[in-house]
């Protein structure tokens, strides 16, 4: 079915609460990638309100506890959830008068945490590197937080019927519809296991001989029972939303036909590429959805109608996907490897080089560019060459004086602050040289020559011998 011209599209009419907008979302071809023979579309579930196809999932669960006498005026919603469910239930339930609190594991980027602290939910951060069934893993800690809390209502998106009947009521005939009943394949991930059972349920309802595949982040273990009948390899991996250690009550695997593992790496490059390609702004989930969708297209033979979705939109991982500094931190970032103490810097500005200052700048605009990067320390550089160094606690001690006014204090130069007697190291140093300056509080220097590498700090230590499990804490892993 082609798209109808621009000029007769109706536009919709006003409404009157944002809840009335969930739903009837827009879909656009895939066009700039490699497809093969087939034609892939993408229903932009971004676009819904609350920037996700949660809410769809939060009406229909909120309501059907509603009709059932689970949630009764002035009850609390609780919730354990990766984000996107607890936004949409914030948005649903505060709309409807109710108090929310969400469990949330702490993996989760800080975009979800600061939007559902900013609509007023109570959120309760947790563990991410626990099992089910220990206290702290965030669907035990939220169901006991629901038994402990007078009029509180479980939501249990994993098992809650709600969850795929608003699938069935909703997101499977729209696709159904738009795209005029002709789709060979739908590709969607399981966090809760609603999505791929309700929309995939429905398309095979329509028409059996439609595909179903699941799109698993690699070290979840669901596309292994797909594929195989045993669990995949557990594992840690960065993707929100989708992936899991359990087969979800509400995850109808009989529907799956295809499954693909797909790594953090693959899934991250192909969010990038959405955006840098198909001007969609999306999230990690989707970028593994599509992923997988580009892997099955590639390898039909004969021409094919394949929906996926982009589940949320990608400005709730700004500090994550679409952050060059983070993604090296995570060793999910082409960077070449020297062998060296290099290897360990990865905090870059967005511009490509490390955030620096000059001693004659203000204590203002040092201040400026830490709380920019989000970084503690800032080198002293002129003329090329490294000066001083700067951190948080130099300003404090300048401006905890009541001799000058803040905004003299904060015009003070960066010289009358910055520590000129630097750590240094030489960028073929090893691992052992760090120590001795973290025992004495500092940040290591680094230089090759005369010339400024970048700073060492704990954090990076520990991330570098994190990926780098190979290395020992004297020496650096092979290049």
């Amino acid at each position: 079915m082609e798209p109808a011209p621009a000029d007769t599209v109706p536009t919709p009419p006003p409404v009157r609460s944002a809840l009335d907008l969930i739903g009837h979302t827009p879909m656009v071809e895939v066009t700039r990638f490699d497809t093969g023979p087939c034609r892939l579309f993408l229903k932009l579930e971004a676009a819904n309100p609350g920037g996700s196809i949660k809410d769809r999932i939060a009406v229909s669960m909120i309501e059907a506890a509603e009709a059932e006498g689970w949630l009764q005026p002035g009850g609390v919603i609780v919730e354990a959830t990766a984000g996107n469910t607890g936004l949409a239930l914030a948005q649903v339930g505060i709309l409807k008068g109710y108090k929310v609190l969400l469990v949330i594991p702490d993996k989760m980027a800080k975009e979800k945490i600061q939007h559902l602290r900013a609509m007023g939910a109570d959120v309760r951060l947790t563990r991410s590197d626990v099992p089910r069934g220990h206290p702290d893993y965030y669907m035990d800690l939220a169901q006991t937080l629901a038994q402990q809390i007078p009029g509180g209502f479980y939501v249990n998106q994993f098992g809650n019927p709600a969850n795929p009947a608003a699938h069935v009521k909703t997101t499977g005939p729209e696709i159904w519809e738009q795209m005029g009943g002709r789709i060979d394949a739908f590709v969607a991930g399981i966090g809760s296991g609603g999505t791929i059972t309700g929309v995939g349920g429905y398309l095979k309802a329509q028409d059996p001989g439609v595909t179903v595949v699941l799109a698993d982040p690699h070290g979840s273990v669901l596309a292994g029972i797909v594929e195989t009948g045993e669990p995949g390899p557990k594992g840690s991996y960065t993707v929100e939303g989708i992936g899991q250690d359990f087969v979800p009550d509400n995850a109808d695997l009989s529907l799956v036909d295809r499954a693909y593992s797909i790594p953090d790496r693959e899934a991250i490059d192909t969010a990038r590429a959405l955006l840098q390609k198909e001007g969609v702004l999306a999230g990690s989930s989707s970028g593994t959805l599509v992923a997988a969708a580009l892997r099955w297209c590639r390898e039909q033979t004969e021409p094919k109608r394949v929906v996926t979705l982009v589940c949320d939109t990608g400005a709730r991982y700004l500090s994550k996907v679409y952050n060059d500094s983070w993604l090296a931190e995570q060793g999910l970032a082409d960077r070449p490897m020297h062998g060296d103490l290099s290897d360990l810097i990865t905090r870059k500005y967005a511009e490509g080089g490390t955030v620096t200052v000059g001693p004659d700048d203000s204590l203002l605009t040092a201040y400026n560019r830490m709380r920019q990067a989000d970084i503690s320390q800032l080198p002293v550089m002129q003329d090329g060459r490294l000066v001083g160094i700067l951190d948080d606690s130099d300003i404090v001690h300048v401006l905890d004086t009541d001799e000058i006014s803040r905004e003299e204090r904060f015009a003070k130069p960066v010289r009358s602050a910055m520590a000129s007697e630097l750590d240094t190291l030489q960028v073929n140093e090893t691992l052992d040289d760090l120590i001795p300056i973290f025992d004495r509080d500092r940040v290591a220097i680094v230089l090759d020559g005369e010339d400024f590498v970048g700073l060492i700090t704990r954090v990076d230590l520990i991330n570098y011998l994190r990926l780098h499990p190979e290395g020992s804490n004297s020496r650096l892993a092979a290049a």
